[in-house]
């Protein structure tokens, strides 16, 4: 019996209450009951088959696990609601799936590739660091850049008492007037690309992300999406290399 057990915040992230993370404070607002006793304590364990578990008084019911990837547009906010009411990634989604969330961020003024699910499972796995799935971002600025600003992103750059690091740097074009280089990277801290040019006061003109692990931006067009295949969910969720 106790194999099957698994912790509130998974199953509820499973069922698609909201990320695991967002799930555990849903726990802890004492919002979840458990064969009708209010539990308040992560780590508690549950069995999905016979427990009743309820949030905010609604049973929860096993839902089909969902994996898009959207092409976000500027200007989108990848939250579930905003309070200053801007666009959401998630209402380029059908109205049905409205309890999807976005697997990691992408800021209001940059655009590409990012995954929208209701598995917990799978967004741990691609947001948390240890796991080590390559992110590519295509980045244009105004300006010629220098051979070292360049090997600074390789080296790293302390900011804020985070070090910002990427793991490849290409430059794919430059003149006087701009540059355009492709950034890999692995830990995907917040902002990681921006801060990073505003350590050297270098703009952005346009910040695309365009794969995650194996999966490539390529040529959908932006504001739409499409469901995942199942070799691709399974390439994402392998160990990294």
């Amino acid at each position: 019996m106790s194999e099957m057990l698994v912790r509130l915040q998974k199953h509820l992230a499973d069922a698609g209450v909201a990320s695991r993370r967002a799930s555990e404070q849903v726990i802890l607002e004492g919002r979840v009951t458990v064969n009708g006793k209010v539990v308040s304590v992560l780590g508690t364990r549950v069995d999905p088959t016979h427990d009743r578990v309820r949030v905010d008084g609604l049973e929860l019911k096993a839902k089909k696990k969902l994996y898009i990837a959207i092409h976000k547009p500027k200007g989108l906010i990848c939250s579930n609601a905003d309070p200053e009411g801007r666009p959401l990634v998630v209402e380029l989604l059908p109205q049905e799936w409205s309890g999807l969330y976005s697997v990691g961020r992408l800021d209001y003024n940059s655009e590409g590739l990012i995954f929208f699910t209701n598995d917990g499972d799978f967004a741990l796995k691609l947001t948390h660091p240890r796991y080590g799935v390559i992110k590519k971002y295509l980045v244009m600025v105004p300006v010629k850049l220098d051979p070292a600003v360049i090997k600074s992103f390789t080296d790293g750059i302390y900011h804020e008492g985070d070090k910002l690091q990427a793991e490849r740097v290409k430059l794919l074009k430059i003149s006087k007037s701009g540059s355009v280089v492709e950034l890999t990277l692995r830990e995907g801290k917040n902002r990681e690309v921006r801060r990073m040019f505003e350590t050297h006061s270098i703009p952005i003109d346009r910040l695309i992300r365009t794969q995650i692990g194996a999966i490539k931006l390529g040529e959908m067009p932006r504001g739409r999406w499409r469901a995942l295949t199942e070799s691709e969910i399974k390439s994402l969720m392998m160990p990294p290399r």
